[in-house]
């Protein structure tokens, strides 16, 4: 079973972008959140979505 979410570091990782860059990209909306607790996870087909519109 592929993740739901991954971690802001996660995200960083798989888009190879910087902890700024992904944290601007949250606040325009282009990548989509849940907070469980304290953790900020990235829904993984929102990741999808931004690579499909650049490309």
């Amino acid at each position: 079973m592929e993740p739901l979410t991954v971690t802001v570091d996660g995200a960083k990782k798989v888009l190879g972008l910087g902890h700024t860059k992904i944290y601007e990209l949250i606040g325009k909306g282009r990548l989509k959140t849940v907070k469980i607790g304290r953790r900020t996870l990235v829904k993984t087909d929102s990741i999808r979505a931004l690579v499909e519109q650049a490309a």
